[in-house]
């Protein structure tokens, strides 16, 4: 008897397998209210029954194939015009009706953190484009953070298209969705977006093995992290081994009344102010968890109502209270602190404000040039200057042996390939955007092959040659400094500014949207919109739109003066505050820049130095953040950083 119910359980299993086999499934990305790209055949793809007939009728166009042993089938319909809403059947054993289809333009938006942000980020900038998003013809679809390790997947993570209205729009990314909407605007095309982007990662995980082939170092990780064993070794153990005793506790979360509690008397806190580091304000390397307080007096006009808390930025983590009450945290240094006080938490009279910081390397602290502020309706408390700090824990140093401790995935050679665009290589696009660079500042000139080495992989998997390309160069960011130096970000600038000797690539100069203190500058909107212009100009035929500030074209030297020539002047060659030309620098043989006078003379700008008699080489804002470079042209579209002496 036992024997006959396992036979009956076994049957029962392979049947429910079998109907589950013989589904007719589709990936992720073609769903309900996609956007298909016009003017291309279009591939439809996904998974059956081995031997199972499947077919496809779209916009009274209708294909058929059978699958293959694996179970896989592909249809190709022909290229169609841009429209809809259309329905898509597809039948096999099952059917599936796809709803509200829409044909327009597809673009693969991709990148690190500054092509993440969504809107909902910078909610305090944009309100009103967020309140006012009304686009059901611009779509997105989000493709899921994975990484893969052991080779290409199939699908990417579950998703789904979503378009622009106030209830969605707030999970779009800012640049792409500036970009989708002003696209849209001037041609009424439907935009569709895939964003396929991850934060603080570098370009190689973004490219395939193949197109990695020219980079043996990077191969040689490719080939070691395929063994299963070795990344389970890694990833099973810590990034060193600690010595000594454990770390004492935070004092202030272990004390019988814990330091954010209403009920806590303070003793032997002490003056730090806010915004600023506590290593700049005598507390000498300490990494650890310091503790900020400070009392403040709310007119009953701020009370019953809902408040916003806003404390700028927070190296590293923080626990933000108010009245004893948790109002926001966040894990890391990198997001702006907005959070929301429910109505009825602020009282007239003192209230209580206390941040609990967490540090773990460099200066720990508030960054500075931030909004440090309360505000309920109409009304704001400053919130910079004098607060009160004591320290709740020290992290000792670690000590020991040092080993290579866990795997980040997302940051090895192909890892993203592999799981976020390798899934839909057979979708077709109109074009790129690309906004990535920042975690190969470490190692700039890499980057002179390696965008160039994306970008022909890219074309090669999507089987589109011609491919639009179009891609940020990184803004301004960092310490200012008042004397010519050397600069990696400026050299993966020049890395971006090289890569537009590829065909139908573009490139956005950003050098005055950056922030000095913040790698994510909150102004994504002109990122956005100047990607489009590059798209307006070549894919949406407005030919005699100028889609970019002066490049550097060529050098001439005569006499004790540089004549430097640019490409892209437009209406001709400005300073953009109307002072004199800044963020020009000149050397002679040696090669020790100085900084030098310049002036626009028609479309060219002279550049000479007293100090240098015989000019040989020229650079411009070549800096991490320069300061107030002011070449653009008269459509108000700043000069990209270059250097001669390359």
């Amino acid at each position: 008897m036992f024997r006959a119910f396992t036979f009956s359980i076994f049957l029962i299993s392979c049947l429910s397998s079998f109907r589950i086999n013989a589904q007719i499934r589709l990936p992720y990305l073609i769903a309900d209210s996609m956007i298909l790209q016009r003017d291309m055949p279009l591939k439809i793809w996904g998974w059956a029954t081995p031997g199972e007939k499947v077919s496809v009728s779209f916009n009274k166009k209708a294909v058929s194939t059978t699958t293959g042993a694996n179970g896989k089938w592909q249809v190709t319909l022909p290229s169609m015009k841009a429209g809809g809403p259309y329905e898509m059947l597809l039948k096999g054993k099952n059917s599936i009706n796809l709803k509200g289809i829409l044909l327009g333009d597809v673009w693969l938006c991709a990148g690190q953190s500054n092509m993440v942000h969504q809107m909902g980020i910078h909610n305090v900038s944009y309100a009103k484009d967020i309140s006012e998003a009304n686009y059901p013809e611009i779509r997105q679809f989000w493709v899921p953070n994975v990484a893969s390790l052991g080779g290409v997947k199939e699908d990417v993570q579950k998703s789904s298209w979503k378009w622009a209205n106030p209830s969605n729009i707030n999970d779009f990314s800012a640049v792409a969705y500036f970009f989708a909407r002003d696209v849209y605007r001037k041609h009424h095309v439907p935009i569709g977006i895939i964003n396929s982007s991850y934060g603080g990662t570098p370009i190689e995980a973004w490219t395939s093995e193949d197109g990695l082939k020219d980079f043996s170092s990077l191969l040689s990780i490719v080939e070691k992290n395929k063994d299963t064993a070795y990344v389970k070794s890694r990833q099973a153990r810590p990034a060193s081994v600690q010595t000594g005793q454990e770390l004492n506790p935070d004092r202030g979360m272990t004390e019988v009344v814990k330091w954010f509690d209403t009920n806590y008397i303070p003793k032997n806190w002490h003056s730090i102010n806010i915004p600023g580091y506590w290593e700049d304000q005598g507390v000498r390397d300490l990494n650890g968890i310091v503790w900020y307080r400070k009392e403040i007096e709310v007119p009953s006009s701020m009370t019953g109502k809902e408040a916003k808390l806003f404390m700028g930025r927070i190296i590293d983590a923080d626990i933000a209270f108010i009245n004893g009450k948790q109002v926001g945290t966040t894990s890391y240094m990198y997001p702006q602190r907005r959070y929301k006080v429910p109505s009825g938490l602020l009282k007239p009279g003192k209230n209580v404000l206390v941040i609990r910081v967490q540090n773990t390397a460099g200066k720990g602290g508030f960054v500075p040039d931030k909004p440090y502020f309360l505000q309920a309706g109409e009304e704001k408390i400053d919130l910079k200057g004098d607060w009160q700090y004591k320290v709740g824990q020290v992290f000792r140093p670690r000590e020991g042996k040092f080993e290579l401790g866990p795997i980040a995935e997302q940051n090895q050679p192909t890892a993203l390939y592999n799981a976020m665009i390798a899934p839909f290589i057979n979708y077709n696009i109109k074009g790129v955007l690309w906004y990535q660079g920042e975690s190969n500042t470490g190692k700039p000139q890499e980057y002179k092959q390696l965008l160039p080495a994306l970008i022909r992989d890219w074309r090669q998997k999507f089987a589109q040659p011609h491919l639009p390309f179009y891609y940020v160069q990184l803004p301004n960011f960092g310490d200012a400094n008042y004397l010519p130096a050397e600069s990696s970000w400026a050299t993966l600038r020049e890395a971006s500014l090289q890569s537009l000797k590829v065909p139908n690539t573009g490139m956005a100069v950003t050098i005055d949207l950056g922030e000095w203190n913040d790698i994510h500058p909150d102004n994504k909107k002109d990122v956005g919109e100047r990607l489009s212009l590059i798209a307006r100009r070549f894919n949406y035929g407005e030919k005699n739109l100028v889609y970019s500030g002066p490049l550097y074209q060529s050098s001439v030297i005569t006499g004790n003066k540089v004549k430097v020539s640019f490409s892209n002047v437009g209406g001709g060659l400005i300073s953009i505050d109307g002072e004199e030309l800044s963020q020009f620098a000149i050397a002679g043989e040696d090669k020790k820049f100085v900084w030098a006078r310049a002036k626009i003379v028609g479309k060219e700008v002279e550049v000479w130095s007293d100090e240098v008699k015989e000019p040989k080489y020229v650079r411009y804002a070549w800096s991490d953040n320069p300061v107030d470079p002011n070449l653009y042209n008269a459509e108000r579209l700043p000069a990209s950083p270059f250097r001669t002496d390359n």
